[in-house]
C-alpha cells in the first residue's frame, strides 16, 4: 500500500478546504455562543477529543482570559452529591457525536443544570446523539471521517478553539487563519516525499518513542503519540517539558527516541534542559519546529507533519494505518 492510497492521507489532503469552509461560517457558528459570563468554561472529551480540549485549554487561558477545567465522566458517574453545574458552560467534544460514556456524562451534567456545546464531526443529526442533546452544536465539517485515528477532524478541532478565542477577545489577525490554510497545502505536498526514510527506520527500531512539547504543542504532542500508538503500533508518549523532567525521562535509553517539538527557531534554548539529560542518558533525539507561521497556528504545520510520518512508520512495518488491528471508530467506553 502507498501513502496517497490511503483514507487516512486522502483525509489530511482535505484539511485545508474543510479549516477555509469552517473560517467562512465561524461568524455565525459562534453568534450564539458568546463567551461565558462568568469567564470560565468546562470542557470533556476522550482520546483525540481530550486532546483537542488540553489545546482549547492553552489558548482560552492565554488568549481570551477564560478559565478552563476539565471534566472526568467517572467523577460525574459517582458522585454521590448532585455538583452545582447551574448555568455554567461545559463543551462535550466527540468525533462521533456519540460514545457512550462522553453522551451519559452531557447528559447528567445537563439535569445538573449545565449549559452543553456539542464539538463533533457528524452532521447527520440523527447519528449524533450528543448534538441533539445538547443546548448548541459546532459541526466541525461535513467530511465524513472513516479511518480510526482522528487526523482532520482533530485539526478542525484546534481550528474551532482558536476562533472561539477570535470571537470572544479578537485576539488573533484573520490573517492567520487564512495564511495557516494555504501554507498547509504547501507542507502536505511536501511532507510526502521519501526524505523521512533514515527517520522512519530509526523509529521503526525504537522501543519507545517520546514526544516532549510547551502549552499548546504539548497538545500535539500528546495526539502524535496517540497517532504513533493507532497507526503504527508503536509504544509513543507525549509529555509535556516540565513533566518529562519530573521522572519520566529517567526510563529513556539509547534504544529509544525522542521528538522535541519547539514553536520556532528561537524557542530552541527552552528545551535544553530535556536535551541535555537525553544526551546524559545517550537517547537520540530530533528537535522540529514548524517552517513558517504564527504561534500558535503554526502547531498545525508541525501535527500534520507527525500524523503523515506516523502514516509512513505504519506503511514501513506493513500496517494498515486506516484500520489498525483491534480498535475501532467509536469506542465503547463504559460508564
Amino acid at each position: 500500500m502507498k501513502i496517497r492510497d490511503t483514507l487516512t492521507f486522502r483525509d489530511i489532503t482535505e484539511i485545508p478546504c474543510l479549516l477555509e469552509d469552517f473560517s467562512a461560517r465561524a461568524v455565525e457558528t459562534f453568534r450564539s455562543i458568546p463567551a461565558p459570563a462568568d469567564r470560565s468554561v468546562y470542557l470533556a472529551g476522550r482520546g483525540s477529543s481530550g486532546n483537542i480540549t488540553l489545546f482549547a485549554k492553552y489558548i482560552w487561558e492565554t488568549y481570551a482570559g477564560i478559565i478552563v477545567n476539565f471534566i472526568h465522566p467517572h467523577s460525574i458517574f459517582e458522585a454521590e452529591i448532585p455538583l452545582n453545574f447551574k448555568n455554567k458552560s461545559v463543551w462535550v467534544f466527540s468525533q462521533s457525536g456519540k460514545s457512550p460514556d462522553i453522551v451519559q456524562c452531557a447528559k447528567k451534567l445537563k439535569k445538573w443544570g449545565a449549559k452543553t456545546i456539542a464539538v463533533t464531526n457528524e452532521s447527520d443529526i440523527r447519528r449524533n446523539i450528543l448534538a441533539r442533546l445538547s443546548d448548541n452544536h459546532i459541526l466541525l465539517s461535513n467530511s465524513r471521517e472513516i479511518p480510526v485515528a482522528a487526523t482532520k477532524s482533530y485539526i478542525l478541532g484546534l481550528w474551532a478553539a482558536l476562533w472561539a478565542a477570535m470571537m470572544w477577545k479578537r485576539c488573533f489577525s484573520e490573517k492567520d487563519f487564512a495564511g495557516t490554510s494555504a501554507m498547509l497545502r504547501t507542507l502536505i505536498d511536501e511532507q510526502i516525499l521519501p526524505e523521512d526514510y533514515e527517520l522512519v527506520k530509526k523509529l521503526k527500531k525504537a522501543s519507545v518513542v517520546g514526544f516532549v512539547g510547551r502549552g499548546p504543542y504539548y497538545a500535539v504532542a500528546e495526539d502524535a503519540a496517540l497517532k504513533f500508538r493507532e497507526m503504527s503500533r508503536s509504544h509513543a508518549l507525549g509529555y509535556s517539558a516540565a513533566e518529562f523532567l519530573h521522572g519520566p525521562i529517567g526510563s529513556y535509553t539509547d534504544k529509544d527516541f525522542v521528538f522535541i517539538l519547539n514553536r520556532n527557531k528561537t524557542q530552541v534554548q527552552d528545551m535544553n534542559p530535556v536535551k541535555t539529560s537525553l544526551r546524559r542518558r545517550s537517547t537520540p533525539y530530533i528537535e522540529i519546529h514548524p517552517p513558517a507561521g504564527n504561534f500558535p497556528f503554526n502547531c498545525l504545520f508541525t501535527d500534520v507533519r507527525l500524523k503523515i510520518l506516523a502514516l509512513k512508520l505504519a506503511l514501513e512495518k506493513g500496517l494498515n494505518p486506516d484500520y489498525p488491528e483491534g480498535l475501532k471508530k467509536v469506542t465503547e467506553t463504559k460508564f
